[in-house]
């Protein structure tokens, strides 16, 4: 069989991989650094059980909602396909019948979280350790933030709506509005009001259905709204036949988050049996690697958009062109990024270190910093590849095919110290990459046909 591809569509806009990566980046680094305020207003209340309460509530809900975060990442995928595959109001229709999916779906998740947040919430305060003073104040505000539930995941599946249709300067003003929002609640009614730490629970309870009610106003408007009209008047649109794509592209995406934050666990775990010293050393490496993959995971959501959009017209030259783009762009901001970290890694850890001690260690192994963003960087983008081409089953494969080398690595590597943890964690990146590559081929033949 020949391939189907379209010259005319094949024509590599690199305006618009920009277009989409930009905004992406802004957001990502504007929030990772919005959750620094809420640390911020917390230390003003000048109570260290209320500081550690507010770090252990941001992780559990970080872990939560971030597993939950393959909603959003699913219905990207799939509506940048739909929105090629059909024409005019066929395809926004398509679109539409998505996003009332990915609603309904979200939905469902939201009463399970919350059916069981009797059971799951105690659990989860439990294992990440909290006791005493700190678990009081823990479970004030993990008890308020826990209700936003229901939001987070209709925001879910509205932000992947617009992801999807290259809305990203909308995404951009929602995202930063809201944590915006967030910081300026806090500031007032953990500080002004003297709400303490409820205060903070509420500021982000608050915003998060303030951040709903202005996406769905924005959502719900001309041509959208006519097109999501239309789709609910289907009343197969939430037939088991319908909903069974969507939900296992959005299983596999579940599944692959859950190795992920196993195989960042690990790593965590195994740092603190090598002492405090180094448990805050890697602290700090892994704080300044989520900033470096929150700037990186740019170019994900643009191969999540651009290469469904490709896969959906059925355009193969576009589909390999738009890959091939992405990574050159992709490689060559992971280069900046390991000359500013080589550049300046060592006044970076020195800021975020809280003893000298940590400082010297952190500054012993600073090369692994420059090594991370080339040997994550291909692992982002084919993701995006992976995900906007509904390729989920294999994304999760070479994931768990990764995890399982990094694991026989850490094991191995243990006699060499620090420096195993961080040379099977940066082989578990590159791994990544190297398994989807070796997919990419067979995968191509299945979806499009030979050359």
């Amino acid at each position: 069989m020949q391939s189907r591809s379209s010259p005319i569509a094949s024509r590599i806009d690199s305006r618009a991989i920009w277009a989409i990566a930009l905004p992406a980046m802004v957001t990502n680094v504007a929030t990772a650094l919005i959750g620094v305020g809420d640390m911020w207003i917390v230390g003003r209340l000048g109570d260290a059980p209320t500081q550690g309460a507010v770090d252990i509530g941001a992780r559990l809900f970080a872990t939560l909602f971030v597993v939950m975060n393959f909603l959003k990442t699913g219905t990207t995928g799939l509506v940048a396909q739909a929105g090629t595959r059909g024409a005019g109001s066929a395809g926004g229709e398509a679109q539409a019948a998505l996003l009332l999916r990915g609603l309904a779906v979200g939905t469902g998740i939201a009463l399970v979280l919350l059916i069981a947040k009797p059971i799951l919430l105690p659990w989860l305060l439990d294992v990440l350790g909290a006791e005493g003073r700190v678990l009081e104040a823990a479970r004030i505000y993990a008890d308020i933030r826990y209700w936003s539930a229901p939001a987070v995941m209709a925001n879910f599946a509205l932000v992947g709506f617009l992801v999807g249709q290259r809305r990203m300067r909308a995404v951009l003003v929602f995202e930063v509005a809201y944590n915006l929002l967030n910081l300026a609640l806090g500031l007032w009614l953990a500080l002004g009001l003297d709400w303490g730490i409820a205060g903070i629970g509420w500021s982000s309870f608050v915003a998060e259905y303030a951040k709903l009610l202005a996406v769905s106003l924005f959502v719900m408007r001309g041509e959208t709204v006519r097109a999501i009209r239309a789709a609910a008047r289907n009343a197969a649109i939430l037939s088991p036949a319908k909903l069974r794509p969507f939900l296992s592209v959005n299983r596999d995406l579940f599944l692959r988050t859950v190795v992920l934050m196993i195989a960042l666990a690990a790593l965590t775990r195994l740092s603190a049996e090598r002492g405090p010293v180094v448990l805050a050393a890697n602290g700090i490496f892994h704080q300044l690697f989520l900033l470096m993959a929150l700037l990186l995971d740019g170019f994900e959501n643009a191969a999540q958009v651009l290469n469904g959009e490709r896969r959906g017209a059925d355009d193969r030259a576009g589909f390999t062109g738009y890959m091939r783009a992405i990574l050159w762009r992709g490689f060559a901001l992971a280069a900046g990024v390991s000359i500013a970290l080589a550049l300046f890694a060592g006044p970076l850890i020195d800021t975020f270190a809280a003893t000298p001690a940590v400082a010297e260690t952190g500054r012993s192994y600073a090369l692994w910093l420059t090594i991370m963003p080339f040997a994550g960087v291909a692992a982002f983008v084919f993701d995006g590849v992976f995900v906007g081409a509904s390729w989920t089953r294999a994304l999760l494969v070479s994931m768990i095919g990764a995890a399982a080398v990094y694991a026989a690595s850490l094991w191995l590597t243990w006699p060499l110290g620090n420096d195993g943890l961080w040379l099977s964690f940066v082989l578990f990146l590159a791994l990544r990459a190297v398994f989807q590559m070796m997919l990419v081929p067979r995968l191509l033949r299945q979806e499009f046909g030979s050359d």
